[in-house]
């Protein structure tokens, strides 16, 4: 795995300067100024036709603008805490307390860790001294993942961070020697299946778990329903499969790329509910997800136009309720030299 600069420091160290918007502790910032209809990047389709709003994962030439604007990982943050699966944090801990050389805490590696949403939500539900190595092509939000990471574990032990930048496309066993954890959010679905088993055989190859949460499953539901939903839906999957991406067929690809190697997983539903309290999110989703769809399948646009405008009215009047299909996927690996 290659990497263009690391830092290590307590939390709450800033690594880098930060880039053109206001930094916070509490927040990624002052929100930049947006015209009504424009789709803060990361919630729809990337500027430039076939390119996809991700972090690089591969190498693909010259260096490229950020595709995550902080706006879109802020909005969507609690509602990406309120849906990830508790239910997995049990066979989880029992795991790590088993980890052989696991005395001195836990070691997580977070892959394109944004703002370090994951860190946040998790090191606060997992006991022990923790080091967290976050993972991400973009310094400026490493900057934020830094800034905001938690301080302390849910025993009260110390939390520390770690930030590494450059391309996690070419993960190996090697890079993964110490790890206690691997997790990811909203990262397989942006994957080809030969970067899942490069994750998988990552992972399992160094004997570490892997919490990949938040991956699309293709399905959502709207209501009131509307005649063009399952279009859209349809439209929007095939955009998420574009260039050999797995989109909503990630999550049984990681089953089988884990499985095949010997881990044993554990699936969880994990949807995002979005009603009155969340208008904002419910826009910019609604933005990216109908623009992509139309990216899709130009034909849409003028019934999605109308489509478009009737679902903002009954956003902003609270009258819409959306559910938007995730699952989190835990993959525990055989141990390298110690008890399963």
């Amino acid at each position: 795995m290659t990497s263009e600069t690391t830092t290590t420091a307590p939390v709450g160290a800033i690594p880098a300067q930060p880039g053109p918007t206001d930094v916070t502790d509490a927040g990624v910032g002052r929100e930049r100024e947006q015209t009504p209809s424009e789709v803060i990047p990361g919630a729809g389709p990337a500027a430039r036709p076939g390119e996809r709003a991700t972090v690089r994962l591969r190498e693909t030439g010259p260096e490229e603008p950020p595709r995550y604007a902080p706006e879109w990982l802020e909005l969507r943050e609690s509602a990406d805490a309120a849906a990830r699966a508790d239910d997995l944090l049990d066979p989880l801990r029992i795991r790590l307390a088993n980890l052989p050389g696991k005395a001195g805490g836990i070691v997580v590696h977070d892959l394109g860790c944004g703002t370090g949403s994951m860190g946040r939500w998790l090191a606060p539900r997992l006991d022990g001294p923790q080091h967290w190595i976050l993972h991400d092509r973009d310094p400026y939000l490493l900057h934020f993942a830094a800034v905001a990471s938690p301080r302390a574990a849910a025993d009260g032990s110390r939390v520390t961070v770690e930030t590494r930048r450059g391309d996690i496309g070419r993960l190996t066993p090697d890079a993964l020697i110490g790890a206690s954890l691997v997790t990811a959010s909203a990262l397989l679905d942006v994957l080809t299946r030969e970067e899942v088993d490069i994750l998988a055989e990552a992972c399992t190859g160094a004997g570490c778990p892997a919490l990949l949460t938040l991956s699309v499953a293709g399905r959502v539901e709207l209501a009131p329903a509307h005649p063009l939903d399952a279009e859209l839906a349809d439209a929007f999957n095939a955009h998420q499969r574009r260039g050999g991406l797995l989109g909503p067929d990630a999550v049984t690809a990681a089953c089988e790329a884990f499985s095949d190697r010997g881990a044993t997983v554990k699936l969880h539903p994990s949807a995002w509910r979005l009603g009155p309290d969340a208008k904002a999110l419910t826009e910019q989703w609604l933005r990216g997800w109908v623009g992509a769809a139309v990216e899709e399948r130009p034909e849409l646009a003028a019934r999605a136009d109308a489509y478009l405008a009737e679902r903002h009215a009954a956003n902003a009047a609270g009258e819409l309720r959306v559910v938007v299909h995730h699952s989190d996927l835990l993959a525990l690996a055989r141990p390298i030299g110690g008890t399963s």
